[in-house]
């Protein structure tokens, strides 16, 4: 099992499929995620793949997946 610690290079991140929304207009302006072997889920900037990644465990994703569907987060767009 790979460990991927914040900061490490996208590049360094073996063996994970990256995921981005279907709303991307496929021009480097997305958030794209990926499920890392541990259960972890790693995070990167579409416009940057090579660039740094967070990591954050799944119970961290799942809270925050929640607060955006429930609207929590709508200021940041207005």
């Amino acid at each position: 099992m790979q460990r991927v610690e914040n900061g490490v290079s996208a590049g360094e991140v073996q063996e994970v499929r990256w995921y981005k929304s279907r709303d991307s207009g496929g021009n480097g302006n997305c958030v794209e995620l990926a499920r890392l072997s541990g259960g972890d889920v790693a995070v990167r900037n579409s416009r940057f793949p090579e660039g740094p990644v967070l990591v954050y465990a799944r119970e961290e994703v799942a809270a925050f997946l929640g607060g955006v569907k429930d609207g929590e987060f709508d200021f940041a767009l207005s």
